[in-house]
């Protein structure tokens, strides 16, 4: 077919940072009117080799061809003027401007009145309604951003790549906060991007969603390209082989906990505030997984935040080893030896600007301060490398800075943070959420140790296998509501599922 073969082709990228070759020899070739998933561990250089195709890094070596023809983007702006845009892994809005401006940003309608230039708002509002309606969606143009769930907002970011009617979509994790619906109306804008010639780029670590829509998967590993190959001829086994270099035969680790003594004891909790949750209780065992499931809307954050101090509680009583207590901040949480580890890592967990030692240390900083006051470094650097080690975080340094770590790197110090606080009660909020399949076994495996030794862990996921794999017990809200508590060994995807969607 000639140069008309491939729409993109990125041939032998090469791009170093300091002590790590992040990428190395990387080529992939796209096809037009395809979706071609790239997979790998966070850290195989992902969402580094994308970054190097949009503008935002210049690769030390190699070419990119767009239509055969070299391309060459210093900018983003550049790669989007070419037909190339990205919906990025971490959400970052406007959150204080209305929807139809974060759409439209730095391109918004204008009209003229003489010497003076307006802001088009009537088509502003219009454009953004007609983009809406073609991909199915319903977000409100002038809602402001900061009132939407993060689904939404992820929405809008798809919404966004394709206002610019680009040739080339690279989509990073873009359903990480989707629910299943979202997902399917997602798919269905995908397929219909193809049908049209345009090209996705698809990363994901969900096995299924891959197989389900891609054509073509490209796996890499530590940098560089294992290989391409047509998804129809692929299976879950053989892309974990490929991404971890090794058969991942069991998902989940064996697990010795044994649950005991009622550590933590929840009675009808309630909280108004955006019509959050109601009349929930509960008990968490010492040496207990207790998962929480239920769908995007049922309020499961909002109730451990509530628990951990960071919203008001309007009624209810909370119990530990048997005695009420007051959780008014997480200040009185860490000192009642609670962690919580938030859904959200770029917005309410890590620092970027600082270094892997400095948010590693975040949450325990007084165990630090050695004479008259200063931060002992010897202390912190030992126990931050051990943490680094321990939790596999790949890294050149311990004080490179943690917005150079892929999302699963960083989801691991924060997990460091808190493990250093040594919590009785680790509240877990989607844990392994942007986490690769080799690198969320470490993290299982972690839970399991952490529950062996008598910690409690309560944990949120929205992943029906994790939930199935690593819970002891499993309690399901609907709505703001718990509508159920199930026995882990007996609980399956149908009785959840059930519960999940049991309005009351």
């Amino acid at each position: 077919m000639g140069v008309s073969e491939y729409i993109l082709e990125m041939s032998r990228i090469t791009k170093n940072f300091p002590g790590v070759k992040a990428l190395d020899d990387v080529t992939i070739k796209v096809r037009p009117g395809t979706v071609h998933a790239l997979m790998g561990e966070n850290g195989a250089g992902k969402s580094t080799l994308m970054k190097c195709l949009f503008g935002i890094y210049t690769p030390d070596e190699g070419e990119i061809l767009l239509d055969g023809k070299p391309a060459k983007f210093a900018t983003s702006r550049q790669a989007l003027d070419a037909g190339i845009s990205m919906i990025h892994q971490e959400l970052l809005p406007v959150p204080f401007r209305p929807v139809m401006e974060n759409l439209w940003l730095g391109r918004v309608p204008v009209r003229k009145i003489g010497p003076l230039t307006f802001v088009d708002n009537k088509k502003l509002y219009d454009d953004t309604v007609g983009i809406f309606k073609s991909l199915g969606m319903e977000i409100d143009p002038k809602t402001w951003v900061r009132n939407l769930s993060v689904s939404k907002i992820q929405s809008l970011e798809i919404a966004k790549a394709v206002s610019y009617n680009s040739r080339v979509i690279i989509m990073d994790e873009p359903t990480s906060s989707l629910t299943e619906n979202e997902v399917a109306q997602l798919f269905k804008i995908i397929r219909e991007l193809r049908s049209k010639g345009v090209a996705i780029i698809y990363i994901s670590h969900k096995m299924e969603e891959i197989l389900a829509i891609s054509d073509e998967v490209s796996v890499m590993r530590d940098g560089r390209h294992v290989g391409t190959y047509p998804a129809k001829d692929l299976t879950t086994a053989m892309i974990i082989s490929k991404m971890v270099g090794r058969d991942l035969t069991h998902r989940f680790p064996p697990r010795a906990n044994t649950p005991s003594a009622v550590v933590l004891k929840v009675e009808r909790l309630f909280s108004a505030e955006s019509k959050s949750f109601k009349d929930i209780s509960f008990e968490l065992r010492r040496g207990e997984i207790l998962g929480i499931g239920g769908l995007v809307g049922a309020k499961r954050t909002e109730l451990v935040e509530s628990i951990f101090g960071l919203r008001k509680i309007e009624s209810g009583t909370i119990h530990m080893e048997g005695k009420p207590v007051v959780i008014s901040s997480p200040q009185s949480a860490i000192s009642k030896r609670m962690a919580l580890l938030t859904e959200e890592r770029r917005a309410t967990g890590i620092v970027p600007m600082l270094s892997i030692l400095d948010n590693t240390i975040l949450a325990n900083l007084h165990r630090y301060v050695g004479t008259f006051g200063l931060i002992d470094e010897k202390r912190c650097s030992r126990d931050v490398t051990r943490s680094i080690e321990q939790l596999k975080v790949k890294t050149p340094s311990p004080r490179t800075r943690i917005k150079d770590l892929s999302g699963g790197n960083q989801q691991k110090v924060l997990f460091a943070r808190w493990l250093l606080t040594e919590p009785d009660i680790l509240i877990l909020d989607e844990p392994t959420r942007g986490i690769d399949v080799g690198a969320k076994y470490e993290i299982y495996s972690i839970i399991a140790d952490l529950a062996a030794k008598g910690k409690s862990i309560l944990m949120i996921s929205s992943e029906m296998p994790e939930l199935l794999g690593m819970s002891d017990r499993i309690m399901v809200m609907c709505d703001g509501r718990l509508t159920g508590i199930l026995d882990g060994k007996s609980a399956n995807q149908e009785n959840i599922m059930r519960l999940a969607t049991q309005f009351m």
